[in-house]
């Protein structure tokens, strides 16, 4: 799995970053599984659309990192709520999309339901195309490093046993582990490794298009897996299955995925969540 600080960008490429501190409001788009953290032992990226006071306009948006198990519980945001925080420009990054949020100033105040409401200000924001998104990142480095693109054809959603955190993944959370603090009464259990993954094969709408074969790093994939862990695999398979095709991918819907590539590596595009619009 990736690591999420290398994730993640946005289609409106013509509004600078800004050089201080800004209050952001943005609608939640995507929320990426966990991924391990030596200082606050999971970290977790989301992404989503910043909005302009009027709601007229919107930007894509990267908050990172975002520290999800200890928020309070009334910071625990969702998928298309949307939140207010201050933030400040990541450095490190010079992408426009890239905020690191001060969590202490988020709060939540607003949910996006029906469908009606979030296609609003979503629907104008798709790309035409996954093989036009590939062909600018391999011609510029400022190119957009995060879309919605709609799916013309789903072939098959692959699903495989994750090889576990990677060395460097497992020092992080050993260090993380034995910190020892006798004042800290916060969660200091490891995080687990999902069981399962998945990748998506999939064409998009360009005449010429062969293919896309992207691995999937939504949240919502790896929590189903953990609520049914005590399933056996194969059951777990299926649901997995069930959700990311049966129900998302079911007419008369019109899916398209949220996409968004790595930092060092343009050219590598992840399925970050579903759009799947009644």
């Amino acid at each position: 799995m990736p690591s999420q600080g290398a994730l993640f960008g946005g289609p409106d490429r013509e509004v600078p970053k800004p050089a201080r501190p800004d209050e952001l409001e943005v609608l939640i788009t995507v929320k990426a599984a966990p991924n391990p953290s030596a200082k606050a032992g999971e970290t977790v990226c989301v992404a989503g659309l910043g909005l302009s006071r009027g709601r007229t306009e919107a930007r894509w948006i990267r908050l990172y990192p975002i520290n999800f198990r200890f928020l309070e519980q009334d910071q625990k945001f969702k998928k298309y709520d949307i939140i207010r925080v201050r933030a400040t420009p990541a450095t490190g990054d010079s992408r426009v999309e890239s905020w690191q949020p001060d969590m202490s100033t988020m709060v939540v105040i607003d949910h996006l339901d029906p469908w009606k409401r979030r296609r609003a200000l979503l629907d104008p924001t798709t790309v035409d195309t996954m093989c036009e998104l590939n062909r600018q990142n391999q011609q510029a480095s400022a190119a957009p490093s995060l879309g919605l693109v709609p799916v013309r054809e789903l072939i098959d959603l692959r699903i495989t046993d994750h090889a576990g955190w990677t060395p460097e993944e497992q020092a992080k959370i050993d260090a993380y582990v034995n910190q020892m603090d006798l004042f800290d009464d916060s969660d200091k259990s490891p995080l687990q490794a999902p069981r399962l993954e998945g990748h998506y094969r999939w064409k998009c709408y360009d005449p010429q298009c062969k293919s896309h074969d992207q691995s999937i790093i939504d949240w919502e994939f790896v929590a189903l897996q953990r609520r049914l862990g005590n399933s056996t695999e194969a059951a777990v398979r299926a649901a997995l299955k069930e959700r990311f095709v049966d129900i998302m991918f079911k007419p008369p819907r019109t899916p398209a995925f949220f996409v968004g590539n790595q930092a060092k590596r343009h050219h590598v595009f992840h399925v970050l969540g579903v759009y799947y619009p009644n």
